[in-house]
């Protein structure tokens, strides 16, 4: 895709979230609830009682001349992107988990560990469960991928200058909290 087409799906994208909180912000003031699927601030407001989830993901790089890129995967549900993350099976270990769930969610087997970025915290989607995420760094050269999960629609690459609108506000807050060293990383030769 060029890049005027990328800047036009950007600013729409823009405009759908805008949008969007515009709606949420509205069904706040008016004592009702925010619709399903537009994630504002109770999403990251835990309330007492809650079973607790652990799940694992990562951000997935490149570099292509000099540009760092990220791997982005869009579900069938929803048309905004988030980073592939998934439960942690019996037996595995954190980023085991982070892995398998890349590779069956974004079909990345070829990865590289370049960091720890730490954890997130939210509601799951269905807003009965706190899940707390560990997110890890992975480079590949792998560019052309296919998934394994039905429920993913598409895998796509974006430069971390250029990410589209993102259906997890931490996911995009991770990437932008840790830019210069994904892009420091990511540039390091490989050992």
């Amino acid at each position: 895709m060029g890049r005027s087409h990328q800047s036009f799906y950007n600013a729409i994208g823009d405009r759908v979230t805008s949008f969007v909180k515009a709606i949420a912000s509205y069904c706040r003031q008016k004592g009702a609830d925010v619709p399903l699927g537009i994630i504002d601030d109770s999403w990251y407001q835990r309330s007492p009682g809650l079973a607790e989830e652990i799940s694992a993901g990562g951000i997935v790089a490149r570099l292509e001349q000099g540009q760092v890129y990220i791997a982005l995967v869009r579900e069938n549900r929803d048309p905004r992107y988030v980073l592939p993350k998934g439960g942690i099976d019996r037996g595995e270990t954190i980023e085991q988990a982070a892995r398998r769930e890349i590779r069956e969610e974004a079909g990345f087997s070829q990865l590289e560990y370049r960091a720890d970025l730490g954890v997130r915290e939210r509601l799951t989607f269905s807003k009965k469960t706190w899940k707390k995420t560990h997110y890890f760094l992975f480079v590949t050269e792998q560019v052309q991928v296919k998934p394994s999960d039905r429920r993913v629609k598409e895998v796509r690459w974006f430069a971390i200058d250029a990410l589209p609108d993102m259906l997890w506000p931490e996911q995009k807050a991770l990437i932008d909290f840790n830019r210069t060293e994904i892009i420091t990383l990511i540039k390091q030769p490989s050992d």
